[in-house]
């Protein structure tokens, strides 16, 4: 039987494309991830509708025999029930009572923004404040972020 390009659903953290891929091409599936996030930057986000088109166009390994326009209904209505459950998700995060982290974030990007403005008014005393010397703030902020991410989005639990 000659091999299928399908999508993983054991493998997945979206819609199993990059895991059928890597299955399919016989390399690690967090590779194809790699490269499809560096496909999806350089493309100034083409590579997430290429992403998504193979969502719906590659069936699904179990449903490989199905007819297309089932296969693009079915992974449609699954990417529908993964952003309902992705956006119940981020409102009961956002409503969770414990606002510190989310109040503390706020003021120190305020700081920030306060502080390269001031630098850009030609303040003296704010020279030495410059971006070269302070992106490393930026994935230190994005991490903290990160952290506050309900961990089954990570899993790729539904």
């Amino acid at each position: 039987m000659p091999r299928q390009l399908t999508r993983n659903p054991n493998d997945a953290m979206l819609g199993g494309v990059c895991g059928g891929l890597a299955e399919y091409f016989d390399v690690d599936a967090n590779l194809v991830r790699l490269l499809f996030v560096v496909f999806a930057v350089v493309t100034s986000g083409a590579g997430a509708l290429v992403y998504f088109a193979l969502w719906l166009i590659l069936p699904e390994w179990a449903e490989r025999g199905a007819p297309f326009a089932d296969r693009v209904r079915d992974a449609a209505d699954e990417m529908a029930d993964r952003a309902r459950s992705i956006g119940a998700d981020v409102r009961r995060v956002a409503r969770r009572p414990d606002r510190g982290v989310a109040f503390l974030l706020g003021l120190a990007l305020i700081l920030l923004g306060i502080a390269f403005l001031l630098r850009n008014l030609g303040i003296v005393w704010m020279s030495w404040f410059a971006f070269g010397t302070l992106w490393p703030i930026f994935p230190i902020l994005i991490g903290k972020i990160g952290q506050s991410v309900p961990r089954r989005w990570m899993k790729g639990g539904r």
